[in-house]
């Protein structure tokens, strides 16, 4: 029964690499034979591929997909070859800030590919530290989203409120993380696939750099350029990145801790070269067998993975109206400016510079827009609007420093309580209307917010976060875009 079961599997494997391979130019038939001569190198001969396992992130993006379609084809030609073929593991890293497309794209294209029931795969998921069988029905766990929202504030928090707009910086560090954790899990991978460009690699290294200073974190600045410095980097960083921020707080362990590896025998395996095709050439693949849907807009306009376009418009218009005594809807106008000119700079098809003029330039619309965005920053980040106003003035950090103006600006009627916030920072009792208010205001705990007076603000990079891409960012980009590293915080930075 299994042998006849292994021969119907054999067959559907083959069945789905001949459809895969009728979707590939002469071209990407070169590069996936480049593929494969990559990797039985890396395993040491194509003799030793059957004990290789390689990494893969999965984040639903357009060529993130694509890149996945591409080594699934590898590990199917190889098998075609060989007795063995090398070992896949598939990862995701659930964050409050998911797109819900995103998960369903992850979805189809690992059905199209048929790796949910193949013994050479594994298709996970971490979620709250904890790795899981990855499920697109499940949302992210009530700890998670409580983990992740805490998290994205205590780093985002740790800067000088007039200093860079690096708000975001959370998220390189949790991936980071999740990239060393998931690499060394169950017996451990032998190498990572990489496919951002070299550009891309090393503004990811400055981003999660900048993020590891922000949690206090300990690491040298030399080292290979890259991803290839990657692993020695996460190593220094340590299992725990944020145990600066917790020592009175909980924060769960990453699980189950009886199957991670203590050490850790990574390689990355870069193939950005590889990635030869252009995005017109790229759609058939992608919708026709993926069944890729995508989110052209927002993949697009997006400055910052980890945020939706429309609640970074918010913010920056929130920043404009508390900040920078402007009007908010003058912080949507200049976020608008930006993302033409980044979507020019790239040669964007022109309908989808018209459909951003049409979501954040109609002055009719405004308060709409404002309160869909609140809405959302409220449902997938945990944050209200005048949490996310506390986050730009960052008034507790270096002993309170920033506290004055941000009361003076946004709650002058606190000011002649500012002795009261103070002591209740520094760790003594004040009254509980006080306390319940800095928790309303900041969505902090007030220990946690004691940890923050405690520190010091970390400078900006070059006046602002350098636009660092994560995987699942610079999969918006292709090698053939002109401007591929561009991103909003490029422009942002180079505007102000």
């Amino acid at each position: 029964m299994t042998s006849i079961h292994d021969q119907a599997m054999n067959y559907v494997y083959q069945q789905v690499l001949q459809r895969l391979l009728g979707f590939f130019s002469r071209a990407e038939r070169t590069a996936l034979q480049l593929l494969i001569q990559r990797l039985a190198v890396a395993a040491g001969g194509m003799e030793r591929i059957g004990d290789y396992k390689v990494l893969a992130i999965q984040s639903g993006a357009r060529d993130n997909c694509y890149t996945l379609a591409l080594l699934r084809a590898a590990q199917l030609t190889i098998a075609t070859r060989t007795p063995a073929t090398f070992q896949l593991r598939i990862a995701s890293l659930r964050l409050n800030g998911a797109n819900c497309a995103a998960v369903e794209n992850m979805h189809r294209t690992n059905s199209a590919l048929f790796v949910y029931d193949d013994p050479r795969v594994e298709v996970l998921m971490v979620d709250d530290r904890e790795v899981l069988p990855f499920n697109h029905l499940t949302p992210v766990s009530d700890a998670g989203r409580e983990s992740g929202r805490l998290n994205l504030l205590l780093i985002g928090h740790r800067r000088e409120w007039r200093g860079g707009f690096d708000l975001w910086d959370d998220g390189y560090l949790a991936t980071g993380e999740f990239y060393g954790q998931i690499a060394r899990w169950d017996g451990g991978v032998d190498a990572l696939l990489i496919s951002d460009t070299p550009r891309q690699q090393k503004q990811f290294i400055e981003g999660l750099k900048r993020a590891a200073t922000k949690a206090g974190l300990q690491f040298s600045h030399t080292g290979e350029a890259g991803y290839a410095g990657l692993f020695a980097l996460l190593d220094e960083l340590g299992s725990d990145c944020y145990q600066g921020f917790y020592a009175d707080y909980a924060q769960a362990p990453w699980r189950p801790q009886e199957r991670f590896e203590t050490c850790r025998r990574t390689a990355c395996i870069d193939i950005h070269d590889l990635l030869v095709s252009n995005l017109e050439e790229r759609w058939p693949m992608l919708t026709e067998f993926l069944g890729f849907q995508p989110d052209e807009l927002s993949a697009q306009i997006s400055d910052n993975e980890f945020v939706s376009p429309s609640i970074s418009a918010h913010v920056r218009g929130l920043q404009a109206c508390y900040v920078q005594g402007r009007n908010y809807e003058s912080g949507i106008a200049q976020y608008l400016q930006r993302a033409l000119v980044m979507m020019r700079r790239k040669r964007l098809p022109e309908r989808l510079c018209e459909q951003a003029i049409e979501v954040f330039g109609n002055p009719a619309t405004m308060t709409e827009l404002r309160a869909r965005a609140a809405a959302e920053a409220q449902k997938n980040l945990g944050l209200s609007e005048a949490q996310l106003v506390c986050l730009l003035f960052s008034p507790f950090i270096d002993k309170g420093a920033g506290l004055e103006p941000f009361l003076r600006q946004c709650h002058p009627g606190m000011l002649v309580a500012m002795p009261e916030l103070h002591k209740a920072m520094q760790g003594h009792p004040v009254a509980e209307q006080i306390m319940q208010w800095m928790i309303d205001v900041s969505g902090l705990p007030l220990s946690l917010i004691g940890q923050l007076y405690r520190m010091e603000w970390t400078p900006a990079v070059d006046g602002g976060a350098p636009g660092a891409i994560i995987q699942r960012a610079a999969s918006h980009n292709t090698p053939d875009d002109p401007d591929a590293g561009i991103t909003m915080e490029d422009e942002w930075s180079a505007g102000h």
